[in-house]
């Protein structure tokens, strides 16, 4: 072997060695530091397992105990810890207002028992309960379900324009717009998909002067309850057919005898 080689071998080797010890003296990479989760107390607190809607009766499967942070539990909670039997306690008792999963459970919002007193527990304050005779013709085909939002209609014969015209005169006017129908008959909600409720009865929520607008005008003629859309569902209530002095129009029809129509 030419010396050149073996020098040039040599210097190789000692660099390797050299890189080798100051590998071997850097310090080593800082330690990871892992730090432990906060510890945060619970308590096992009562919520709905699934939603819950209004007027629907407890029967137990659909609650359930689940953890929660001590310091987010509110006074009105039910805990466990308390009230281990609660479960048991609340079956049978009316859901005042819907819950939605895993919503804790507050009896503020229930109460026990259908009997007196139930349709008073939901009613809002400042209304009145009153109900009406309907029909399948006269009530949306039974499409109109409770919580939905109607038109009151008063149809009539107008024996005043009859008087004008020698023949019959039938009038329809809005006598209560955008009220809330809290039951159809005894069902107070939509129950097990249903979609349809045909009934006799129905029950509105009324202010005191809408209850006495609506009991007398059962008396003078035929009421149908008109089906209003969500959309229209909003805001104050509205009669879109009022004249300037605040009083519903009367929308009239005559009656055509012998081929001959009225007029009025």
């Amino acid at each position: 072997m030419k010396p050149a080689r073996i020098i040039v071998l040599l210097i190789a080797l000692v660099a390797g060695g050299i890189a080798a010890l100051l590998a071997g003296r850097s310090d080593p990479p800082p330690p990871t530091i892992v730090q432990a989760a906060p510890n945060i107390e619970t308590a096992d607190v009562l919520v709905a397992g699934s939603d819950i809607g209004m007027g629907q009766t407890l029967t137990g499967p659909e609650l359930r105990w689940q953890a929660w942070p001590t310091a987010a539990a509110g006074p009105n909670y039910i805990r466990k810890q308390g009230r281990p039997d609660a479960i048991r306690e609340l079956t049978g008792a009316i859901v005042r207002q819907a819950f939605a999963a895993g919503e804790p459970i507050r009896e503020s919002k229930l109460i026990r028992g259908k009997a007196s007193g139930y349709m008073a527990a939901i009613l809002p304050k400042g209304l009145r309960a009153i109900s009406t005779e309907i029909s399948a013709e006269t009530g949306a085909g039974g499409f109109i379900l409770p919580n939905d939002h109607v038109d009151v209609i008063l149809s009539r014969r107008d024996k005043e324009a009859e008087k004008l015209t020698g023949t019959e005169v039938h009038t329809s006017e809005i006598i209560l717009a955008n009220v809330t129908v809290l039951a159809i008959d005894q069902t107070v909600e939509e129950k097990n998909g249903q979609k349809v409720v045909v009934g006799r009865t129905a029950t509105l929520a009324l202010s005191p002067q809408q209850a006495e607008t609506l009991a007398r005008a059962r008396h003078m003629g035929t009421l149908s309850l008109a089906l209003r859309s969500l959309v229209d569902s909003e805001g104050d209530a509205e009669i879109p057919n009022e004249d300037r002095s605040g009083v519903p129009s009367r929308r009239g029809v005559n009656i055509v005898r012998f081929g001959v129509p009225a007029s009025k």
